[in-house]
């Protein structure tokens, strides 16, 4: 498999990776998808506990207007569950546990919960309300295919989030929202001030919190979906492939790979996260514009953490194990127990405590996130059957999660380069995606995207030897 010529060549066998190389082969075009790793599936990638039960290390779940991704499980006959949001959750605010019930709207809910059920002062919730108002205020200004083109774009995106907030002179509580959808919501993994309130309030134009993206679990887990895609497509893969260099001329492109092997093609879909695609040498040379782009897109910072338990205990207390607020480490805690099964609390470390909680021993590791289950469910809750911590900051071939961000200044300097393509390169990935960047979603409306964009390329060389590129035109060139 090191060398020949296909139609095209896919680099990255993600999610995104994986639906442009099905649909490309599907209509009959010769694919050959590389992938870094040993495995499949990239942030869509599971493994089975202990006990056997299967786990999502990565993404889990499916949007209430998640089309695309639903359409998959019918294919794969994938049933979903949903999440469990009965009863009430915990808000943990400066020490203290409030109690209260989730609330669906997410506009007028103080991040899920039923404000007025908190028991915070009035004062300062009335505040976090209105402040949240100001904010969609912007997410509705922002056109979301071009971020960079709405009402005075160029001083929002040149003001950090945490800037925006300094100006609304709020208080600590009605300032958290907005810090916590930064480090969670849908982009995730970044702190208020290495962020523009542009890329903030673009993020939720294009996939809003009130749409409810965290409806439904699978049954089984949702690396299912990348596994039997892996599976249809079997020996066109190939694993530990890392691509070191993509050169172009007129007639195609040269792909090298591995330990120095080439394969040549019509056209190549690029669907690794950003920052990663500086790893690769272009010939021609990527745009000063996409460098640019490129350098001011990191990663977010994120860890996983799973907990299992023989029961979902906290469901005995009218908990429904949503768990949020300014705790030591932990930023999110969500039931994503299978129905009748055991217990699972799937939760978060991320931003800077993420970077911090990575610098300790992992015995001090393992202390601060059972203190913090504690803190929300009670003793209980500190004694897991099995407690699963996955750095994602650690993944070589991802650099983080959930997705990347932009630095201040990025989307009105380098917007206009986001999706172009550079010659007989396409971009796809979950960031490639206009519509929920950063979810299973746009990964597929990513890479589907690609291989449209694509097949033009491919099929003007299919059959006609003038226009296909080999290893002499390239040295002739």
């Amino acid at each position: 498999m090191g060398t020949g010529t296909v139609d095209v060549v896919v680099v990255g066998a993600g999610l995104s990776g994986l639906v442009c190389a099905r649909d490309l082969h599907r209509r009959g075009l010769q694919v050959r998808l590389l992938e870094a790793r040993q495995r499949c599936g990239g942030r869509m990638w599971g493994r089975p506990s202990a006990m056997g039960l299967p786990l999502d290390l990565g993404g889990q779940w499916v949007g209430a207007t998640h089309q695309r991704l639903i359409e998959l499980l019918g294919e794969f006959g994938l049933q979903r569950y949903p999440t469990y949001y009965a009863g009430e959750g915990i808000f943990h605010w400066n020490g203290t546990a409030h109690r209260a019930g989730v609330e669906h709207d997410f506009d007028s809910s103080l991040l899920f919960f039923r404000p007025e059920q908190l028991g915070l002062p009035a004062g300062e919730v009335a505040e976090a309300l209105a402040l949240q108002q100001r904010f969609q205020q912007l997410v509705a200004q922002v056109p979301p295919g071009q971020p960079w083109g709405g009402p005075a774009a160029a001083e929002l995106d040149q003001l950090s989030i945490a800037g925006w907030l300094g100006r609304q002179g709020a208080c600590q509580l009605a300032r958290y929202p907005l810090a916590w959808l930064a480090r969670m919501g849908g982009s995730g993994g970044f702190e208020p001030h290495e962020s523009s309130i542009l890329h903030l309030a673009w993020s939720q134009a294009v996939a809003p919190q009130q749409e409810t993206p965290e409806a439904w679990l699978v049954h089984g887990g949702a690396a299912q979906v990348a596994e039997r895609l892996a599976a249809e497509l079997g020996p066109l893969i190939q694993l530990g492939a890392p691509v070191g260099a993509i050169e172009q001329n007129g007639g195609g492109v040269r792909v090298t790979f591995g330990e120095g092997d080439r394969i040549t093609a019509a056209a190549v879909v690029v669907a690794i996260p950003p920052p990663l695609r500086l790893g690769i040498r272009f010939s021609p040379a990527l745009p000063p514009e996409w460098q640019g782009l490129l350098q001011r897109s990191p990663m977010g910072s994120m860890v996983k953490v799973l907990a299992l338990y023989p029961r979902p205990f906290w469901r005995e207390r009218g908990l429904n194990g949503l768990g949020i607020g300014n705790l030591p480490a932990l930023e999110l805690s969500v039931d994503s127990s299978p129905p009748d099964g055991p217990g699972q609390l799937s939760c978060f470390i991320a931003g800077d405590r993420a970077v911090a909680w990575q610098r300790l021993p992992e015995a001090e590791r393992r202390r601060v996130v059972l203190q913090d289950l504690a803190l929300l469910w009670g003793p209980e809750a500190a004694e897991p059957s099995e407690l699963v911590l996955h750095n994602w900051n650690g993944e070589s071939w991802s650099g983080g999660a959930f997705t990347c961000f932009l630095s201040p200044g990025a989307w009105s300097r380098y917007g206009p380069v986001w999706q172009q393509p550079h010659g007989r390169v396409v971009w796809a990935g979950t960031e490639a995606a206009r519509r929920w960047p950063g979810y299973f979603e746009g990964a597929i409306e990513a890479g589907l995207a690609a291989s449209e964009q694509v097949q033009e390329l491919a099929c003007k060389g299919k059959g006609t030897t003038q226009t296909w590129a080999n290893d002499r035109d390239f040295e002739s060139s």
